[in-house]
């Protein structure tokens, strides 16, 4: 039966996937409390001393960590646990057979390592880009064209997008051959496994550029600012956005530009304000207009209209002026403005216009206040 060791990251004191800053800071606390010139003669401090620093000797060392931390002891000890066998029944998983495991989760997942690497050597589209723009009430109600400021990446026009210096060329990768990957074997109690991943040498792109492009750095793009006329349609909404396609970073190896998105911000109105496509506006009239009726003189987003008030009307009365409201973004109709009125009453009056008001009072029987008779008449019908 294989010894039972006790888990490395135990030893120090720590949990799995400590850092090496915290793996030190264990391993020098450890050592001053077991070192053999702190503990004479202690065997007990003597053997707790060998485990730290057998534990440090893996933990300390970035190969074996992982290792260890993938496979545990049979990772960094190929004869520990060799007594099982083929894994129940595995299929030999424990010889000395090669397995790809690129090939393995490329069968699930359409290449391990490889599509990445194609994707770093194939076309890459552009970096979508994003701003915010912002506008009047009534740039947003009736559309305008405005302009805005991108610093995007765009493709070098010194050497084409390629990197490479103009009148040369990037050269086919001699370390991976133009795949952008390499495959590395490593031999673990399970048996000796083969990977892919990107090759350095030419960062998974398959090629090389010897001579790069001094404009770019052989990166094949430059930093450009650049000025864009926005169509901002008639009847956007704020926080609406418009997509334009294209406008956004040049694509790499060929690849298509991304997008730049424009988001809308509109500033608010003294007077109006926005309810879908209407617009919503409350209006100051005095009394005398509201008993007598008048014909009030509206702000709209369109210019001024008059509106015959009848008389009468009542404080928060709402009417409705349509088509006045906000144009339909897809084009279709508009919406209609609404107008609520509210009655102003006189302050700061003058002897006078008390004494006028007084005998106006007195003169005007409760018929000509419907609200006011209806609410006493109830007042009666209770308490009588």
């Amino acid at each position: 039966m294989a010894e039972e060791r006790r888990d490395l990251y135990e030893v120090l004191g720590l949990k799995k996937g400590a850092s090496d800053e915290d793996i030190k800071k264990a391993y020098r606390k450890l050592a001053k409390q077991y070192h053999p010139d702190l503990n004479p003669g202690d065997k007990t401090a003597e053997q707790k001393m060998k485990e730290v620093n057998a534990a440090y000797e893996v933990l300390s060392d970035k190969e074996k960590k992982a290792r260890y931390d993938q496979f545990g002891h049979a990772g960094i000890d190929p004869s520990y646990n060799a007594g099982a066998g083929d894994f129940g029944g595995f299929g030999g998983f424990g010889g000395a057979e090669d397995f790809d495991l690129g090939d393995i989760f490329g069968s699930f997942f359409g290449g391990f390592g490889g599509g990445a690497a194609q994707r770093r050597s194939g076309p890459q589209r552009g970096e979508t880009l994003r701003v915010n723009i912002q506008l009047t009430f009534e740039e947003a109600a009736f559309g305008c064209e405005k302009k805005v400021n991108v610093t995007r990446n765009e493709s070098c026009p010194d050497c084409g997008g390629s990197g490479a210096k103009k009148g040369t060329s990037a050269e086919t990768c001699s370390v991976c051959h133009g795949t952008g990957q390499v495959k590395t074997t490593q031999r673990t109690p399970f048996g000796v496994f083969a990977s892919s991943g990107p090759c350095q040498n030419c960062r998974g792109t398959g090629k090389v550029i010897k001579t790069p492009c001094g404009s770019c750095g052989g990166s094949g793009r430059v930093r450009k600012s650049r000025t864009i006329e926005v169509k901002i349609p008639a009847g956007i909404d704020d926080g609406q956005t418009i997509s334009l396609r294209g406008e956004g970073s040049g694509g790499a190896n060929g690849g298509p530009a991304g997008d730049l998105y424009v988001t809308v911000r509109v500033k608010e109105h003294k007077l109006f304000r926005r309810d879908g496509q209407d617009v919503l506006l409350e209006m100051p009239v005095s009394f005398v207009q509201a008993a007598l009726g008048a014909v009030l003189t509206v702000p709209t987003i369109d210019g001024k209209v008059q509106y015959t008030m009848p008389e009468g009307t009542q404080t928060g009365t709402v009417f409705r002026l349509r088509g006045s409201g906000i144009p339909n973004v897809n084009g279709r109709g508009r919406g209609d403005q609404y107008v609520k009125v509210n009655v102003e009453i006189p302050k700061n009056l003058s002897r006078e216009q008390k004494d006028i008001l007084q005998k106006f009072e007195e003169c005007t029987g409760e018929n000509c206040y419907e609200s006011k008779k209806s609410f006493f008449d109830k007042v009666k019908d209770i308490f009588k």
